[in-house]
């Protein structure tokens, strides 16, 4: 498989996002218990530059975040994948990033989402490592992270707000 496009695991299709994306994103970036994992909901316009940046990552590099399925119904479950972030203090790396809809939390997709996202960049990507950031009371989103082989490494600002970060290298 190409280290761009599609993607798969044991229950999970992803592809990446486009601007059919949209209307399931609002629910998921306008989820209430969602928002209160990552510092707030996010409005239409928001969403839509979400969308819209996603897009254009996977352009600019070949890689980015992917809008996931599950396999056995095709029904929306998050998105998740890898992008470039410039960090306060940090400068720019390449983020693990990932959001799941409540209804599926609990489950094992983000692990899944995290650990293929993970072994993508590792692996065909051939990058040197990711980094994954969370709100330091988000313990559900430090375990994915754990599982997928992060490590904590410090205590950094994203969006005005303390977040803790999680590495993992080649």
């Amino acid at each position: 498989m190409s280290a761009g496009g599609a993607a798969r695991t044991d229950r999970l299709v992803g592809r990446p996002v486009a601007a059919d994306d949209r209307a399931a994103f609002r629910r998921l970036f306008q989820d209430e218990q969602v928002g209160a994992t990552m510092a707030g909901t996010r409005t239409d316009a928001e969403v839509e530059a979400i969308v819209a940046a996603d897009v254009e990552h996977w352009e600019r590099h070949g890689f980015g975040c992917w809008a996931w399925r599950e396999a056995a119904t095709g029904r929306f479950v998050a998105r998740g994948g890898l992008r470039l972030v410039e960090i306060d203090d940090v400068g720019e790396e390449v983020e693990l990033a990932y959001a799941v809809l409540p209804r599926f939390w609990g489950r094992g997709h983000a692990t899944e989402i995290a650990r293929f996202s993970v072994g993508r960049a590792l692996g065909p990507l051939g990058l040197a490592g990711v980094v994954a950031l969370t709100l330091p009371t988000n313990a559900a989103s430090r375990a994915v992270m754990a599982a997928a082989g992060l490590a904590y490494e410090r205590d950094v600002v994203k969006r005005g707000l303390p977040h803790v970060l999680y590495r993992r290298r080649r």
